[in-house]
């Protein structure tokens, strides 16, 4: 499936127009585009800053959610998270909310072999444990992410049977084990919900930040707990295991969710290497 189309045009002269209008002693730093994402446009902002902004209506309450939460939850965890610094209103035929986060400087997991982000599994692991507090009642919901495992099911069986998902047979035994897994008895609890090696950035050895909030719910913790088989190797995992400290049923969940978006992953990437890497990555990790 290839990436979505833009539903706005963003270009630097608008968001140089709106840094000026909206907080003018941020205009005049350089603007260069460093990502046109699935949801998302991001210029960075001089040296120290970036700008994030919907490039489509879904993305909207997305970029609301971090705008509403990510303040007060920065304070569960020691590693950085993009804390939105200033936020913007619609403006010059621009018709959404937008946000100004800190810049940091460092390389994203998935351009790094699985050996080489072994060093970052303990801190992972104990952001993890300290993000995965229980949300209040109107925390956000996800139709897809921390939901029980079961609900993945339909479009997991279909992944399987597409013929584009390899190890097919093997997948579908361990799914079927897996996921009649007793459900997650807790409340819910905050999830980062996309835990892929995308979405970590690493520095001299030393997990720098964890980024891309859009998916921020609450609800079952072993969706974001798949980070052990999307970003690392056996070993690796085991050490992001003792430092997330998961019960039993909730790392075999997690074992699950890896395979759900391991193959949502596969079928999402024809245009995507760097997401076809990793559901290359995911899917051989959970046979091992």
């Amino acid at each position: 499936m290839l990436t979505p189309a833009a539903e706005v045009d963003i270009d630097e002269v608008l968001v140089a127009q709106l840094i000026r209008a909206q907080h003018p002693d941020l205009a005049g730093r350089p603007l260069t585009l460093v990502a046109n994402g699935w949801d998302n446009a991001i210029y960075r902002l001089g040296e120290d800053l970036c700008v994030r902004m919907p490039r489509r209506k879904v993305a909207v309450e997305l970029i609301v959610n971090e705008q509403r939460w990510l303040p007060e939850l920065a304070a569960n965890v020691a590693t950085p998270i993009p804390v939105p610094l200033r936020q913007g209103v619609p403006q010059f035929g621009y018709p959404w909310p937008w946000t100004v986060t800190r810049w940091f400087t460092g390389r994203v997991a998935v351009d790094l072999p699985p050996a080489q982000r072994t060093p970052i599994a303990a801190q992972l692991g104990d952001f993890m444990a300290g993000w995965h507090v229980p949300a209040p009642a109107e925390a956000p919901r996800s139709p897809v992410r921390g939901i029980p495992l079961p609900q993945r099911d339909p479009g997991v069986r279909s992944g399987l049977a597409s013929g584009n998902v390899p190890h097919a047979e093997a997948l579908e035994a361990l799914w079927d084990r897996l996921v009649a897994t007793a459900a997650w008895p807790g409340p819910p609890v905050w999830l980062h919900g996309d835990p892929h090696p995308a979405n970590m950035l690493i520095d001299d050895g030393g997990l720098v930040a964890v980024l891309d909030f859009g998916d921020l719910n609450a609800g079952d913790p072993a969706t974001d707990l798949a980070a052990g088989w999307l970003v690392f190797d056996a070993d690796a995992r085991e050490v992001f295991r003792s430092h997330a400290a998961p019960d039993a049923d909730t790392w075999a969940r997690a074992h699950g969710w890896a395979i759900a978006l391991g193959i949502a992953f596969q079928l999402h990437s024809d245009d995507n290497p760097m997401m076809a890497a990793i559901a290359t990555h995911t899917l051989g990790q959970v046979l091992l």
